[in-house]
């Protein structure tokens, strides 16, 4: 299945200016514990009980393992990572949302298991970050179609050992209802549209490209207005 580099580039270019220009703030406060309203509120929820159920696929002793996180935001994930042991690569678009992960870190005391984390911004594609045990990409790709989620996964992991575990938008009628209602949302807090995806469809095309991975576990998170559903590909 061929994938538009064009069009990649072009979402991409999109995510970058959301989450960097038009609504950092909204997303330091969600990624804090700072007062939300309801629906934020929901989003934050959801999004906490997709990084746990993501961290729970990952190894509780990760020292000495060599994990990327693809789209790290502020960096939730990567710092729960490093306090296992994991040396951790931490890349997102945004370099104002890297650099608000910088000092969240900085606050954290040493526990003896010897993780770190480097902070980058750029595309969470480029070869030159080398290779993992692990990649993490949650809600990285959940912006772009099928074509390109399967290329962006199978560059992912073509440089690594172990596992790759990343979030979709799921197709569904709900879904699509709760996407036209957040288009509510004041314009300057809005995202980028998801683009709701068949897991079937997207399973064909992991298959046609991921030679010598398998399909792992898959889980659905639903908290109000957010949606995802996890999925676990390995070697």
């Amino acid at each position: 299945m061929k994938t538009s580099n064009a069009n990649y580039i072009e979402r991409r270019s999109e995510i970058e200016n959301y989450f960097d220009r038009t609504a950092a703030q909204a997303w330091e406060r969600l990624t804090s514990n700072a007062p939300v309203g309801r629906i934020r509120a929901s989003v934050r929820a959801g999004r906490d009980e997709m990084r746990s159920t993501l961290l729970g696929w990952l190894p509780q002793d990760m020292q000495g393992l060599r994990l990327l996180d693809a789209g790290c935001g502020t960096g939730a994930l990567a710092l729960e990572a490093m306090q296992r042991g994991a040396e951790v690569v931490a890349i997102d678009l945004s370099p104002t949302l890297v650099q608000l992960g910088r000092e969240r870190n900085a606050t954290l005391q040493p526990n003896g298991r010897g993780g770190s984390i480097e902070y980058l911004s750029g595309d969470m594609l480029d070869d030159a970050l080398g290779q993992f045990d692990h990649v993490v990409a949650m809600d990285s790709v959940i912006h772009y179609d099928t074509p390109d989620i399967a290329n962006a996964i199978a560059r992912l992991a073509a440089r690594t050992r172990g596992s790759v575990l990343f979030t979709i938008a799921p197709s569904s009628p709900l879904l699509s209802v709760a996407h036209t209602l957040g288009r509510f949302f004041p314009r300057s807090d809005r995202s980028p549209a998801l683009t709701p995806v068949s897991q079937a469809r997207l399973r064909a095309a992991l298959v046609q490209r991921l030679g010598g991975w398998k399909e792992g576990r898959s889980q659905r998170v639903s908290s109000g207005f957010y949606t995802s559903q996890a999925w676990e590909w390995t070697r």
